[in-house]
Formats: structure tokens, C-alpha cells, sequence
């Protein structure tokens, strides 16, 4: 038996930076998930040194990182010209790879369900550029789980076919995605429908093997088919049986990133999170 690998998502705490990091120290967790995408951690605004300082000052923390964190949603890859956000991309699995983790985790967009349509094809070659530079510096990006049903990135991943596309499984995003998907379309929430579509457990008996990374993330969609983040443990996501699918039928190894976007008390909500998954041996 062992103990999860737990991390925490920095900015989820709103914090400073650094005394955030002090923080999830604290916890008594590993692992901490790092937003890259702008701010003081962004590519561009790390030199090499101060790359190897973070590093070194983490160490002190006994933390590492467990994955970076960017494109929280302003990139659309189905678009013709990506021609920034490649080159956004490139810089950041450079620094995935000098920080030591490995793994960036990204909302990349939304992929067209219909092969033919141009978005599709879109997808396909900008993750191929995009791999053709991971496999050149071994990092990997993790595509962040949502607006697709599983089938959907499974066909992706295979397409382009290298090991450097890979997910970051958000549980709670397949459930917030489709509710948002019927009120756009004016329609009532189904559950039954949405779940049995984008399936936030299930799914991994189609695409566990290609899980790198997760987002420990609750949430519900209420009667008038509001949809909500939740704190961990109290929403739709049926955790026992999610980390058992995962390690047990997957052999999952990676860490459970915890993720709060919302709640008055992050930190609180947090720990209370880390004390759940603390008593998960697997």
C-alpha cells in the first residue's frame, strides 16, 4: 500500500506567491501544481538562475512541482492561425523540462466532434507541433479534460500519436462543461444524457492510460440546471471509485492536484481536501 501523491494548485489559495508556497508546506503535501501562463513564473519573466532558484528554494520546502499550469482558456487551437500560442507553448515546455517536472497542464480549446469539420483538422496539426517540440525537450503537455467527451480526445491523442500529448483529468470539468452546453442551447439539464456522455469516471476505462496528471476538483449541477464547483467531497464526483479506477485498472502513479477556483475559504476547503486524500492508501 502507498500514500497518494498529493499537490496543491498555488494560485487556488490567493496568496503571494511564495507565501503560498510556505503554506502548501504546511499541508504537509509534496506537491505544488504552478501557474505559468502570466506573472512572475510566466517563461519569459524566469531566467535560467532564477529557475534553479525556485528549484533550490522549493527543495527547502520539500515540495516539487507536479505540473505547470497554462492557457486557462484564452487559446482555441480548432482557430487556423495558433502562430503565438505555439510559440507560448514551446516556451513553457522548455520550462517544464528545467523545473523538473515535466508535465504542463493546458486548456487547449475546444475540439470539434465532427471530423470534417476545419476545427478538427486544426486541432491535429497544432498538437503536432506541439509534440514535435516536447519530444525535443521531454516534457508533455497535459490537455485539460471538459469541453470534450472522452471519445473525443482519445481519437485526438491517437491521431497525433506521440507520448507527449497526454490528459490532465478533471473530474469536476466534465460535469461543469455539459450544463454549460445545455443552458447555452436554452435546453434542460439531463443528467442521465450529459453523464452517460462525458462520463467524469467511467471515461477512464477508455482513456486511463493516458492520464499524467489530476486536478482533485468536486462539483454539481443543481435542479434549474445552475452549474457549480463544489467543495472536495461534496459534489457528483465519486471519488473512491475514481482513484480506484485509476491506480488500480490504470496504475496510475502521478499526483491529485487539489484545485479551488471558488468558496470564501480556499484555504480551509484545501486542507480539508489534503485530510481526505491523506487517508486514501492505494
Amino acid at each position: 500500500m502507498a500514500d497518494l501523491k498529493i499537490a496543491v494548485m498555488l494560485s487556488s489559495l490567493r496568496m503571494e506567491p511564495y507565501a503560498g508556497l510556505e503554506k502548501i508546506a504546511e499541508m504537509g503535501v509534496t506537491g505544488v501544481h504552478l501557474g505559468v501562463g502570466s506573472g512572475q513564473f510566466a517563461p519569459e519573466n524566469m531566467s535560467k538562475q532564477d529557475r534553479k532558484d525556485l528549484l533550490k528554494h522549493l527543495d527547502g520546502l520539500g515540495l516539487e512541482i507536479s505540473a505547470l499550469s497554462a492557457w486557462g482558456g484564452a487559446v482555441h487551437l480548432e482557430q487556423d492561425d495558433c502562430a503565438a500560442a505555439i510559440a507560448q507553448a514551446k516556451d513553457v515546455l522548455e520550462l517544464a523540462a528545467d523545473l523538473e517536472c515535466g508535465i504542463w497542464q493546458g486548456h487547449v480549446g475546444i475540439m470539434p466532434e465532427d471530423v470534417n469539420d476545419p476545427g478538427w483538422a486544426n486541432h491535429v496539426r497544432h498538437h503536432e507541433e506541439i509534440a514535435k517540440h516536447a519530444e525535443a525537450v521531454g516534457s508533455v503537455l497535459a490537455i485539460e479534460t471538459g469541453p470534450e467527451p472522452p471519445y473525443v480526445l482519445k481519437r485526438l491523442i491517437e491521431t497525433v500519436g506521440s507520448d507527449t500529448i497526454r490528459l490532465n483529468w478533471d473530474p469536476a470539468n466534465l460535469i461543469l462543461w455539459p450544463a454549460k452546453y445545455a443552458k447555452d442551447a436554452g435546453e434542460e439539464y439531463d443528467k442521465q444524457k450529459w453523464m452517460d456522455l462525458y462520463q467524469p469516471v467511467e471515461g477512464l476505462d477508455m482513456v486511463g492510460q493516458y492520464v499524467v496528471h489530476v486536478h482533485a476538483k468536486d462539483a454539481l449541477v443543481h435542479d434549474n440546471g445552475e452549474r457549480q464547483e463544489v467543495a472536495f467531497g461534496t459534489g457528483w464526483v465519486d471519488w473512491d471509485n475514481f482513484i480506484g479506477k485509476l491506480h488500480k485498472d490504470h496504475g496510475y502513479d502521478g499526483y491529485f492536484a487539489i484545485e479551488r477556483e471558488v468558496g470564501e475559504n480556499p484555504v480551509k476547503d484545501i486542507q480539508t481536501a489534503v485530510d481526505f486524500l491523506k487517508n486514501f492508501s492505494v
